[in-house]
């Protein structure tokens, strides 16, 4: 049975930086693809960014994250962490990871068949 857990989140000042953890538990994480959605109040859930199996050499972010987000990945510690810099109030809301074996690892979230319950980012000017 695969469980995903977050952590890292909390209150963080408009400019600053985080760093996000997703936990693994289960077999052969290294197989999975994991990719970090968020969702602010009101709005929708949205592809944050993801990172596909093995040693992780493929990434995925969305443009209003590139070149300030950095996904990585610990085979040996079964963790994925979520490196967040320069960040905005835009960038607040509720960040989830989850994981799948999809053929081609996107932002579809039909794509990952296991949830982590979500860790609280919040931007403080």
């Amino acid at each position: 049975q695969v469980q995903l857990r977050e952590s890292g989140g909390g209150s963080v000042q408009a400019g600053g930086s985080t760093m996000l953890s997703c936990a693994f538990s289960g077999y052969d994480f290294i197989i999975y693809s994991v990719a970090w959605f968020r969702q602010a109040p009101g709005e929708e859930r949205e592809g944050v960014a993801v990172i596909g199996p093995d040693t992780g050499t493929f990434t995925s972010y969305r443009d209003s994250v590139k070149d300030r987000f950095a996904l990585v990945r610990d085979n040996n510690e079964n963790t994925v962490y979520l490196s967040m810099t320069l960040l905005t109030p835009e960038d607040a809301g509720m960040y989830y990871c989850a994981a799948g074996r999809p053929g081609n690892p996107s932002f579809r979230a039909d794509q990952y068949n296991y949830w982590g319950q979500g860790t609280q980012v919040t931007i403080s000017s």
